[in-house]
């Protein structure tokens, strides 16, 4: 079980990547929420959004293709994604760093995601990926000098990971439906 690590290629990633944006964000629906929070998650995977969320991507890695940092099976490049499809690349995690002209949502660098495969969890390379954000982030000319993310107070292995890399509460989020 080797993994590289290296920036998203939009040419050739892209099918792999969008996989597992699907998968973290039905493991974040069914996971955290229950049935209404899964099905809400579930329902916005449509056409348009892997379209709008894939175009969002290569506007964040035309300005660092750090942004997305792709681990991929070593040795696999062209075996295909997690499906079995041999035009790419078969991704086992990545974690997506805004750039840093969007710093100034949080006045801090921020990890807009991170996620490995089941199967890739335990191994080192969520700790990889995190090394990349972090260096990505150093990097950055921030206000403050963090970097945040949102992280699901249910989710329990996610907070014990973030812990353990010296994240720490920093207020906390509230949304509210934009309906009625």
């Amino acid at each position: 079980m080797s993994v590289d690590f290296r920036p998203y290629d939009p040419e050739t990633d892209a099918d792999a990547l969008y996989e597992l944006k699907t998968a973290f964000e039905r493991g974040l629906g069914a996971s955290t929420g229950g049935e209404e929070k899964a099905t809400a998650y579930e329902g916005k995977l449509t056409d348009d959004y892997r379209e709008s969320w894939l175009a969002w991507a290569d506007r964040c890695v035309a300005d660092d293709e750090r942004c997305v940092t792709v681990a991929v099976e070593e040795g696999d490049e062209g075996a295909g994604d997690r499906d079995g499809d041999t035009d790419g690349p078969t991704l086992v995690g990545y974690v997506f760093v805004l750039p840093e002209r969007l710093a100034m949502i949080w006045d801090a660098a921020v990890i807009n995601e991170l996620y490995v495969t089941p199967e890739y969890r335990g191994t080192g390379v969520a700790d990889e990926l995190m090394d990349a954000a972090v260096a990505l982030a150093g990097d950055q000319d921030i206000p403050l000098d963090r970097i945040v993310l949102d992280v699901d107070p249910a989710n329990e292995r996610a907070k014990a990971f973030y812990d353990r890399h010296g994240f720490e509460p920093w207020g906390e989020m509230v949304a509210r439906s934009l309906d009625g």
